[in-house]
């Protein structure tokens, strides 16, 4: 895989949905998104129907990795404004920075193989390091649940060395 991301300075997002705790192990995005996508409609002044899949890793997730390591996904959408937030849905702010933006194509589970080369390839041969903020995944009009034809939109955090 050579894969060459765009790099984009991203504008803060704020953010409206639900969360789960849960590691690569005891992986629960199918619990996550089958409370969030029902009740999607419910929040109100979204920007986009384009949905937002959020990770938030401690600072010290990547320093040793390990699939049980725990972290924070989140199932959004992106608003104008945090002034409604429906019952049982939180808030997220996601804050202005620089990020490596991938276009993920194929399976969800295959999307690790995308992971791995940008981790072990092309973030250490970058003239970037990994930023201590939330990934996203942006899941728009060109996402195809269950479809080798899908994509997505894939944000890491980033600075310069």
């Amino acid at each position: 895989m050579n894969m060459q991301p765009r790099i984009e300075s991203v504008s803060e997002k704020k953010l409206v949905g639900k969360f789960v705790e849960m590691s690569l192990i005891d992986n629960k995005t199918l619990e996550l998104f089958s409370s969030f996508m029902p009740y999607r409609k419910q929040v109100k002044n979204s920007i986009s129907s384009a949905i937002y899949e959020v990770m938030q890793y401690d600072a010290a997730y990547f320093k040793s990795f390990n699939p049980n390591n725990r972290f924070k996904k989140w199932g959004t959408l992106e608003v104008e404004n945090l002034d409604e937030i429906p019952e049982n849905m939180h808030t997220l702010v996601i804050e202005s920075g620089l990020y490596a933006v991938f276009t993920y194509k194929g399976l969800a589970k295959d999307f690790s193989n995308l992971m791995q080369y940008v981790f072990t390839d092309w973030l250490p041969k970058s003239a970037y390091r990994l930023d201590n903020r939330p990934h996203f995944n942006v899941l728009g009009s060109k996402y195809i649940k269950n479809s080798p034809d899908s994509e997505e939109d894939v944000y890491i955090p980033i600075q310069l060395k």
